[in-house]
């Protein structure tokens, strides 16, 4: 009885992890809009921008399983979250002066944290009970995870995009008077949460040094990389991430930029009941809709692609318990192929909510093929966790190549060579399916 309300005190804990970095990693997206027009950027450098905070990933991954397996899971979160609040408290200089090159170096540092956190918690919930519902625990946790990434577009839209942002010849014609003082507006609008939040990371992390959790995962392994990398499902495994990480963040990234094209700014404000909606929302975080931006309107909706993935997680927690959990991959995997498709050859608002309910279908994917990969693996989990969280270098990969397309042949292609990564995770799935 003891054991099992140790491992319930661990899990609600760690679950306070997964919702802090769904929270830090889709709130830096809403910066993207504003750095874009700041920076007077092309699609491709905001793809360039994005790739520094999922290249650390790549980076971090592997040193931060070593890492962890000297300090313990228990130090290595606190030096996880240590280093957020370093990659927070950076963004106070880079919009102060305006510095491109702090800013990457503000998303790589944020990133790195969040990497040791997600090596550590990923396979410490898959271990915390029988394996067989490890899906479904993890499924859980990562519902709070898109709890977090839910409401984050929320308070972007809120006090990162609501404000008019001017493009470099709106800034060349004010006054010397009046650049100052919006150079010190725009400034103010990245510092004031980015410093909130270095604060309250700091103190979490100073508070999980006085936690006692169980050391499931502390014990001497004889597994090592070259081991891991020698099973075939592993490298699947490490695909399905890679793939899954890549669709999911570019889309999240790119929605309000596809939006804006599609005039849907002009079109919710034009729609009583999606104008209501969308000032409902941004009141709600305490936002003014006078004189709102486009971007703070359509970025508002943004809210249900991450709201359909909380959703999904916690229905596929109890639907991953009474059936298996590659049947449910498989479907999710196919349905969002469809969707995509849907969003491709459409336009205006079916476009865009076919686009915004690939999250409900995301929900699953990435805890479902993470505990896939490790089923079975016993005294290789350690060291295929990293391999896994280094796959999340996705992000900074299948975006520039997004972008890339944009610049080049516009979104609607782009978004169709999406449907190749979620036609790759139905595979994956209906692979491990077939093999059990």
């Amino acid at each position: 009885m003891e054991t099992k309300k140790n491992y319930t005190s661990a899990f609600i804990i760690i679950t306070v992890l997964f919702f802090l970095w769904g929270f830090i990693t889709v709130l830096v997206d809403s910066l993207v809009p504003r750095l874009r027009e700041v920076f007077e950027l092309s699609y491709g450098m905001i793809a360039f921008l994005q790739s520094a905070f999922f290249v650390a990933y790549f980076v971090f991954s592997i040193p931060a399983g070593g890492l962890i397996s000297k300090v313990g899971y228990q130090r290595g979160v606190v030096i996880g979250l240590i280093t957020m609040s370093v990659g927070c408290l950076l963004f106070y200089p880079a919009s102060e002066f305006r510095l491109f090159g702090v800013f990457l170096l503000a998303f790589f540092t944020l990133a790195g944290g969040i990497t040791i956190l997600q090596v550590a918690a990923n396979p410490y919930v898959a271990v915390l009970g029988p394996e067989d519902k490890a899906s479904s625990r993890l499924n859980l946790s990562q519902a709070f995870n898109s709890f977090g990434a839910t409401i984050a577009p929320l308070v972007g839209a809120v006090y990162l995009l609501s404000d008019k942002i001017l493009t470099g010849d709106e800034i060349n014609a004010l006054t010397a008077a009046e650049k100052d003082a919006y150079y010190i507006q725009e400034a103010a609008a990245v510092q004031s949460p980015f410093l909130l939040f270095a604060f309250l990371i700091f103190l979490l992390g100073i508070t999980f040094l006085f936690i006692k959790l169980p050391k499931i995962l502390e014990s001497e392994n004889t597994g090592t990389y070259k081991d891991a990398l020698g099973k075939k499902t592993v490298w699947l495994g490490i695909l399905g991430i890679f793939f899954y990480v890549g669709a999911e963040v570019t889309i999240g990234t790119a929605a309000v930029t596809y939006f804006m094209e599609m005039n849907l700014d002009t079109i919710i404000r034009e729609t009583p009941a999606l104008k209501n909606l969308s000032f409902s929302i941004i009141e709600l975080f305490g936002g003014t809709t006078t004189d709102i931006d486009g971007k703070g309107i359509v970025g508002a909706f943004v809210t249900f692609y991450w709201l359909g993935a909380m959703i999904g997680r916690f229905i596929g927690s109890y639907l991953t318990k009474i059936f298996r959990p590659t049947i449910i991959l498989t479907v999710f995997g196919l349905t969002a192929v469809s969707l995509i498709l849907v969003s491709v050859f459409t336009t205006g608002l079916v476009s865009m909510w076919s686009l915004l309910a690939v999250g409900l279908f995301n929900s699953i994917m990435f805890p479902t093929i993470f505990t896939t990969t490790l089923d079975g693996q016993s005294d290789l989990k350690p060291k295929i966790s990293g391999l896994l969280c280094m796959a999340i270098v996705g992000g900074g990969v299948i975006l520039p190549i997004f972008g890339f397309i944009v610049d080049h042949s516009g979104f609607k292609l782009a978004l169709a060579v999406l449907t190749l990564c979620y036609g790759y995770i139905a595979y994956f799935a209906y692979r491990n399916y077939s093999k059990a």
